[in-house]
């Protein structure tokens, strides 16, 4: 029996990571599948991430590399689509790649490779794809969901919404999935942006204006959460990976406690230094230790005498936590603007771990970033969008 015109088992909003796995995953179960896209050339955050090469993915991915409300919700689709499985789909296309650091996977070639073989999944399950479209309206009525879009009207039994968060708002990036669950109900966790650079205030940015451009390998914490990986000093404030990984636990009146020197004894080289080169400054120790700019800037910071042989040992204590728990107070961050991801979203209470479809509006699906799921830096979110989207692809 031949289908109706525009009528489809499947119709996936979003033809991003998540979207394009789940239609990959339906298709080839024999679904027919429909993707709405509104940009016209989908797939830009794959094509831009890991500096064009793609971190697709990260050898060490456990539930653990996740924030959400919810942590235990992560836990089946990451079991049932690892890592490794979405590396053996890489490697059928024969995609050559490389772990760059930390169980971060790149291709040796570009993302492109990521994008196509991804087209061509889709393609294998004959799945349909749209382009440049403008969705006008959702609907639901007794036999599925109605989709008004510019270009015509499309129905459908099931409704998956990959259309991701607000972050990077100049390729598209909006909140159509936030206002399309709370159409249906569903509650929100609070967006916000993540993986984001943190910013200072006019008094902070006087301080370390000649600190611009420098980067240091530091471990940057949050409470009980901390980071070791290379901060950035910027004409705004923070950035880095280090900063990029802690601004997701950073809220606003909270410090950012920095160790310049992490697995370094500071004060035992201090005391060595007052024995030995009793003469010398504190600045000048400090340079063995840290960049000249970062430890004169930390030298200033201790209010002690000129020589090392003057400086007690509470003085000395001063100068460690000077370089070992350098406190500042970001005022905020750079916003959706420069964010890698979206913090927050559809509420996981309101949908199955297993498959993603909503438990109060069934045909109804939610997967990928516009979930309250989301990764640390390095390739964990990738690996969520191939994750949620094989979930909902093996249900829809």
């Amino acid at each position: 029996m031949s289908r109706p015109h525009n009528n489809y088992d499947v119709i996936i909003l979003g033809a991003g990571a998540a979207g394009r796995m789940c239609a990959g995953v339906a298709g080839q179960r024999g679904r027919s599948v429909l993707l709405l896209e509104q940009a016209r050339a989908p797939g830009e955050k794959i094509r831009i991430s890991g500096g064009g090469r793609c971190n697709f993915t990260n050898l060490h991915t456990t539930p653990a590399n996740f924030l959400s409300e919810n942590p235990q919700f992560c836990k089946s689709a990451l079991k049932s689509f690892t890592q490794q499985d979405f590396i053996a789909l890489v490697d059928r296309y024969r995609i050559d790649w490389h772990e760059k650091s930390r169980g971060q996977l790149f291709c040796d070639g570009s993302a492109q490779q990521i994008i196509d073989m991804l087209l061509a999944e889709t393609r294998k399950g004959d799945a349909q794809m749209r382009l440049g479209v403008t969705i006008l309206n959702v609907s639901r009525n007794e036999s599925g969901f109605i989709i008004a879009t510019d270009q015509g009207e499309y129905r459908s039994q099931s409704l998956v919404v990959a259309t991701g968060g607000p972050s990077i708002p100049k390729m598209g990036a909006s909140a159509f999935g936030y206002k399309t669950a709370q159409q249906f109900g569903l509650k929100m966790v609070p967006p916000r942006a993540g993986l984001v650079p943190l910013t200072f205030d006019v008094g902070m940015l006087a301080q370390f204006k000649d600190l611009a451009g420098l980067a240091v390998d530091v471990a940057v914490s949050v409470g009980k959460t901390r980071f070791e990986e290379a901060l950035l000093f910027t004409h705004r404030g923070l950035s880095g990976p280090a900063v990029l990984q802690i601004s997701s636990y950073w809220r606003d009146g909270q410090d950012v406690v920095i160790d310049m020197a992490p697995e370094v004894d500071v004060l035992a080289g201090l005391k060595q230094a007052r024995r030995e080169r009793p003469r010398q400054e504190l600045a000048t120790v400090l340079t063995e230790l840290l960049p000249k700019r970062l430890a004169h800037m930390a030298a200033d910071r201790v209010a002690g005498p000129q020589r090392l042989a003057d400086f007690s040992d509470k003085v000395l204590a001063t100068a460690v936590a000077a370089v070992k728990e350098w406190r500042v107070r970001p005022n905020g961050t750079e916003g959706y603007r420069t964010a890698e991801v979206t913090l927050g979203g559809v509420d996981t209470t309101e949908l199955s771990s297993k498959t993603f479809e909503s438990i109060s509006v069934p045909g109804l699906y939610f997967i990928g970033e516009v979930v309250d799921v989301t990764g640390h830096l390095g390739g964990f979110n990738f690996q969520w969008a191939w994750s949620s989207g094989f979930a909902a692809g093996n249900r829809v």
